[in-house]
């Protein structure tokens, strides 16, 4: 059991400015981590030389030792990444931060995911490297948005979707983003109609159901409640954080498509839910907004139903009647735009939003907001938190 003043809590957030993949070229992808690490340390009211750890999203470029001697750090106690994951890392790395503080191995740890895909490579693409495409490029499948829809396809067929309940991901993720100034897609807005004659990337995934491919960074410090008196910033709890998933899921949607029946559709986040609202003391109906990873559409709608918010092959009915939708919808979600149409950067801006809502600072606040979900890609290990206004 952690003492109370030593359990974890989000003290600053930072990002960089996020633009479109390709379109960074006075900086470099480790340039902007920095400018992100900067910011939160600015928000948080904490000297850059005081951070002593670092949590980053798997094959992050941004080295500990380079981090340190351009920061000043003082001394580096921690060092981690999460293993693997893709877009199921972000809450994973802030689980290892969150071991660390409340462990003693840190005091302040950088949660930290930059990207310059520009000047890097495209996750969009096919990658011969990637084990995980190598499973599925035999059939085909050489992008992401493909092997997505395979999955999402299958449970389109089994509960009869309709594309009209689909698109309520992608409008209410734009709406949002039309409110959000730092957003790819700030005053662009998007409708039905337009939406619908969108081209078809992978069936049943329109251009719009497909996540952005932005350059940019974001990161946030995470330290215990007691330390976070003397910060500037009311802390922001991290009331539960997990990582894993049901080990039956393998590659999943990502690989080898022959995961049990039960779990085909829905993914493999269900048991990390039950034992994320457990552990926070929290039920769904307590959840005020969330955060959802939106690298397509389609995964909103199953993490709804793996989360409990609706049951299975509920989630169209749940998004036509509004729930998703700012200002009055039972369940906001991706409030500053999600991957959709905010920016990219592997879920980790979903965290800093998250963040915001708790703080009371979202371009599209949610009213009374004390409790958010912030969620991953159902990925092996997939991630996913709870935040609050109040410890639990």
């Amino acid at each position: 059991m952690v003492n109370k003043k030593n359990s974890a809590c989000i003290v600053g957030i930072g990002q960089s400015a996020y633009q479109r993949w390709g379109t960074v070229t006075d900086q470099s992808e480790f340039s902007l981590a920095c400018t992100a690490i900067m910011a939160a340390a600015e928000d948080a009211g904490l000297p850059l030389d005081e951070i002593d750890g670092f949590s980053a999203h798997s094959d992050d470029r941004n080295d500990p030792a380079r981090l340190s001697v351009t920061l000043g750090i003082k001394q580096l106690r921690l060092a981690t990444m999460v293993w693997g994951g893709g877009g199921g890392g972000a809450s994973a790395s802030l689980s290892n931060a969150v071991a660390a503080v409340e462990n003693g191995s840190a005091n302040y740890v950088v949660v930290l995911r930059g990207l310059c895909q520009g000047q890097q490579f495209r996750y969009g693409q096919f990658h011969e490297w990637s084990a995980h495409q190598k499973f599925a490029s035999p059939y085909g499948l050489f992008s992401p948005p493909a092997q997505a829809a395979l999955v999402f396809q299958r449970y389109k067929h089994l509960y009869n979707l309709a594309e009209e309940d689909l698109a309520r991901v992608p409008l209410a993720c734009r709406a949002n983003a039309n409110r959000n100034p730092n957003a790819v897609m700030y005053e662009r807005p998007l409708d039905l109609e337009t939406y619908l004659a969108g081209r078809m990337i992978a069936e049943p995934y329109r251009v719009y159901d497909c996540c952005l491919e932005t350059d940019g960074a974001c990161a946030l410090i995470v330290t215990t409640q007691e330390r976070a008196r003397n910060l500037r910033r009311a802390p922001v709890h991290v009331l539960a954080v997990g990582q894993g998933g049901d080990g039956r899921w393998g590659t999943g949607n990502f690989g080898n498509f022959n995961m049990p029946e039960e779990i085909f559709s829905i993914g493999n986040q269900q048991r990390l839910a039950n034992e994320l609202f457990e552990r926070a003391g929290v039920t769904r109906d307590d959840v005020d907004v969330a955060q959802i990873y939106d690298a397509f559409s389609g995964s909103v709608l199953t993490t709804l139903e793996a989360f409990g918010f609706c049951g299975e092959g509920e989630a169209g009915l749940f998004a036509r009647e509004g729930n998703l939708d700012w200002p009055n919808g039972g369940l906001p979600i991706n409030t500053a735009g999600g991957l959709l149409s905010e920016a990219y950067v592997h879920g980790l801006n979903l965290l800093v939003e998250g963040v915001r809502q708790i703080r009371g600072e979202s371009t599209s606040q949610v009213n009374g907001a004390e409790i958010c979900l912030v969620t991953a890609a159902a990925v092996t290990p997939t991630s996913a938190t709870l935040l609050g206004k109040e410890a639990n």
